[in-house]
């Protein structure tokens, strides 16, 4: 059976407490209270209440701790270093139509490094985890990215831009060519699910861009430690500062990789 740190049992405790409100909610969807931030980006009460629980279990446990909030901004860590960056609910579109498929992600920052990482789908009943050398799990069962090599046998998820949200064009002309050599794209609208189910050998590769820290910081450590490669999507390291990200298995990076240049090439 795999063995969880101490912070992995903090980020456990806190997000099936949040989890179990989250759930309920989603059993009476209909009946939220839902306030509009900007076009199909949304914030209801589940949203806020599931954050208020994991702000306030996590700081009773690590006190001297900060936070990067996706509702609540940034909290300055008491230690200077160490920084909570959470994600509350992600795929709120999804929750807010009844969809069954969303997460709560939590991951731990020192400096620059993320050091662990969490994400917990409540209704499949599924925690995807993982600890800075010390591999990755989904709840007691290693995790390891598929081994497919050729294009054509992989399935791939992605984002696709919605209203109010620039790279239509782009992403068409990248979803063309991706189709064109692959066994298909998905699209289930939770990029810490995406990346975890990388990590899982679900999907083979994931891209996307426009996402924020709190997006993509669990899932990045998930899936290198199940033996994947993320990076940007041009190949650069600065995944959370340009909010792009391209994670595959090691076998297809540099096929994947191509064909999107391949995309952006005739874009331009």
């Amino acid at each position: 059976m795999a063995r969880k740190s101490a912070l992995i049992n903090v980020m456990e405790t806190a997000a099936r407490k949040a989890a179990r409100k989250l759930v309920r909610d989603f059993n009476e969807v209909e009946q939220l209270q839902v306030s509009r931030k900007g076009p199909a980006d949304f914030v209801s009460n589940a949203d806020l209440s599931a954050e208020k629980t994991l702000r306030e279990e996590l700081s009773r446990a690590r006190p001297n701790f900060g936070f990067k909030l996706e509702e609540g901004g940034v909290v300055p860590a008491q230690d200077g270093s160490h920084y909570w960056v959470i994600d509350p609910l992600d795929g709120t579109t999804n929750f807010l139509h009844g969809l069954p498929h969303f997460a709560i992600s939590i991951a731990l920052m020192e400096g620059d490094s993320i050091i662990a990482g969490l994400i917990l789908d409540p209704l499949k009943d599924e925690l995807f985890w993982a600890s800075r050398g010390e591999g990755a799990f989904v709840n007691d069962h290693r995790l390891r990215v598929s081994n497919r090599n050729r294009l054509a046998d992989c399935v791939f998820a992605t984002g696709i831009p919605f209203v109010g949200k620039p790279g239509h064009e782009q992403f068409l002309k990248e979803a063309n060519e991706v189709m064109a050599v692959s066994a298909g794209i998905r699209r289930f609208g939770a990029a810490s699910l995406d990346l975890a189910y990388v990590a899982a050998g679900r999907y083979d590769g994931y891209w996307e861009r426009g996402l924020s820290e709190w997006d993509l910081a669990a899932g990045i450590i998930i899936v290198r430690e199940a033996g994947g490669f993320v990076s940007q999507i041009d190949g650069g390291e600065k995944i959370l500062e340009k909010g792009d990200v391209l994670a595959t298995n090691s076998n297809i990076n540099q096929q994947l990789s191509e064909v999107l240049r391949k995309a952006r090439r005739k874009r331009d």
